[in-house]
């Protein structure tokens, strides 16, 4: 969000914070669905953003481009089944900023299918919202800790492997994770996740505007 006005960034905001709010939502509703109450009995199965932002990480999505929200609680103990569940659990985040990202996308193409107005600021919004949501879907998708794919990719291992692979994680992870996002801004280089999520929008917008 360099570059952009006060009244911008006032702007939009709000549909950052709830792009952020339906992800840790999601963690948490599968959760419980899946028989873990932790994260119910935390607070956390709400729609009020207060009670999923991290300040810190909330302002470096806002001001650097990426970020995070707190961590929704989760007892592996209380899933069943457990591998379905903790694959269940830690899908629905990104899933659910797929999903909306997509409904944004039926909603522009309705929009000009039906000669709708639309203001400019309506569809700067509606054009945010859902880059941001493709952002959300594909860096929580990297499987590296402590994002959400991970522990997806851990699931899919025989026993034997999850051991060493959580081990390399745990040392591991968050370094490939920096190098990743902060490598191409120092290397002044193309970065792969901005190429991803540009490929993505690409792939959306053409939807939107192709004919019907």
């Amino acid at each position: 969000m360099f570059g952009r006005s006060i009244e911008e960034m006032i702007i939009l905001t709000p549909p950052l914070l709830f792009s952020l709010t339906i992800h840790e939502l999601a963690h948490a509703r599968t959760a419980l669905a899946f028989g873990d109450p932790t994260a119910k009995n935390m607070g956390r199965c709400t729609w009020n953003p207060l009670a999923h932002l991290d300040p810190i990480g909330t302002l470096a999505l806002i001001f650097v481009g990426f970020g995070w929200a707190k961590p929704v609680p989760v007892n592996p103990n209380n899933l069943h089944p457990p591998k379905w569940g903790s694959i269940a659990v830690s899908f629905a985040g990104p899933l659910s900023n797929l999903m909306f990202a997509f409904a944004i996308a039926i909603g522009l193409r309705l929009t000009l299918t039906f000669g709708w107005h639309l203001s400019d600021m309506a569809l700067k919004i509606a054009l945010y919202t859902m880059a941001i949501n493709m952002c959300l879907f594909i860096f929580n998708m990297l499987p590296l800790f402590p994002l959400d794919g991970h522990h997806i990719a851990r699931e899919q291992l025989p026993p034997e492997l999850k051991g060493p692979f959580m081990d390399w994680q745990m040392r591991y992870g968050r370094f490939v994770l920096m190098a990743i996002i902060l490598g191409p801004m120092l290397l002044q280089m193309p970065s792969p996740l901005g190429l991803a999520i540009d490929h993505s929008m690409g792939l959306m917008l053409t939807y939107v505007i192709s004919p019907a």
